[in-house]
């Protein structure tokens, strides 16, 4: 029989990389099956508001609460997360690992329920800043759906958490597939109610399901992320614990490079709110569809090898070694994939838009 090898002897490469293939390969499938509901989502979005001020509206809703999400979410804290809690665990720290996960969930419950209480009170003054151009019935309809939505985001951001203990574990696909939930609940209240409701009350039960989507996301994947951390959680505000801090210090930097990313986001919204009515929706109909390439292949690698980096063990320089390998396979990896799908994008693109612009 083969020895283990040493707590101190680094990670063998060939057994990461095919866990981090396998890894890549599911995360691929759960983001796949997400983006084919996202788009049926959208189609039936078009279908029953089209590009309608009450579309608008909701549209333009759906993108201010979500900066909170994205600032808060799978991007920022899978990076500052992942691989603390991942690293714990490689060096057999389990109850540790379970110290920050619980001290991660406490933090991000806080302060969320603060945040979305000061957004939905702050809904009027927020809206100027992000669109601006809304006026009218369209901005009393776009306070009132963010509002709705706001809770909605924060069980997002919980989702968020559950991805990084899922990931951390390698149980890839439930992760990246669990908004599939989220869409089946908006598709299903609109095809239920939407033929029998106006524009404006459909997009008013939109803006309800997605919050109930929401819910239904963080559910899904509760059982599963219980099971796995249930005998070493330990929920509580323990800023002191050392990994912690080093989670919320690496929160920081990350979350201001997501905000960056999120100008482009902002502006677009802001200028489309000035243009003709239906801009807002055909620009979310249209994003939605174009970051098809980026979600299926470049998320789907890079999720993968999170964890697989985190968990490299060994010298500084045996360490430093593995993580430039791996780093390099990836971009090659991402590259192959991205670019000749966003070539295919381009020349397909008018005959994959027309179902959601239907």
């Amino acid at each position: 029989m083969s020895e283990l090898p040493a707590a101190d002897e680094p990670t063998p490469v060939e057994p990461q990389r095919k866990r981090s293939t396998a890894g890549a390969l599911f995360v691929g499938l759960g983001i796949f099956a997400t983006k084919i509901f996202g788009i049926i989502r959208q189609a039936v979005i078009a279908k029953y508001l089209g590009t309608t001020p009450a579309a608008d509206a909701f549209n333009a809703a759906s993108r201010i609460p979500n900066l909170l999400q994205n600032l808060f979410g799978e991007g920022a804290l899978s990076a500052s997360f992942i691989p603390v809690y991942a690293r714990l665990r490689a060096e057999g720290r389990h109850a540790e690992a379970g110290r920050v996960a619980g001290g991660v969930l406490a933090t991000l419950t806080v302060v969320l329920t603060m945040l979305v209480a000061l957004g939905i009170v702050f809904t009027p003054q927020i809206l100027p800043i992000v669109a601006g151009g809304l006026e009218g019935e369209t901005r009393a309809m776009a306070i009132d759906f963010v509002r709705i939505l706001f809770p909605g985001i924060g069980a997002l951001v919980i989702s968020a958490w559950c991805l990084g203990i899922l990931n951390s574990h390698r149980r890839y696909f439930l992760s990246y597939a669990a908004p599939v939930a989220w869409s089946v609940v908006i598709i299903a209240a609109l095809v239920w109610y939407g033929p029998r409701q106006s524009v404006n009350q459909a997009a008013r039960t939109a803006s309800w399901a997605f919050v109930v989507g929401a819910f239904a996301q963080v559910l899904v994947q509760v059982p599963t992320v219980l099971s796995l951390v249930r005998r070493t959680i330990r929920v509580s505000l323990d800023w002191s614990n050392e990994h912690v801090q080093t989670v919320l210090h690496n929160f920081v930097p990350v979350g201001v490079s997501r905000g960056i990313v999120q100008i482009s986001n902002y502006v677009d919204i802001l200028i489309s709110s000035y243009l003709p009515a239906g801009t807002i929706s055909l620009l979310t109909y249209a994003t939605t569809i174009s970051y098809v390439p980026v979600s299926l292949f470049g998320i789907g690698i890079s999720a993968a090898e999170l964890p697989e980096m985190a968990s490299v063990i060994g010298s500084a320089d045996e360490r430093a070694r593995k993580l430039r390998e791996r780093l390099n396979a990836g971009l090659r990896h991402i590259g192959f994939f991205v670019i000749p799908s966003a070539l295919a994008m381009v020349a397909a693109g008018d005959t994959m838009a027309s179902p959601a612009s239907a």
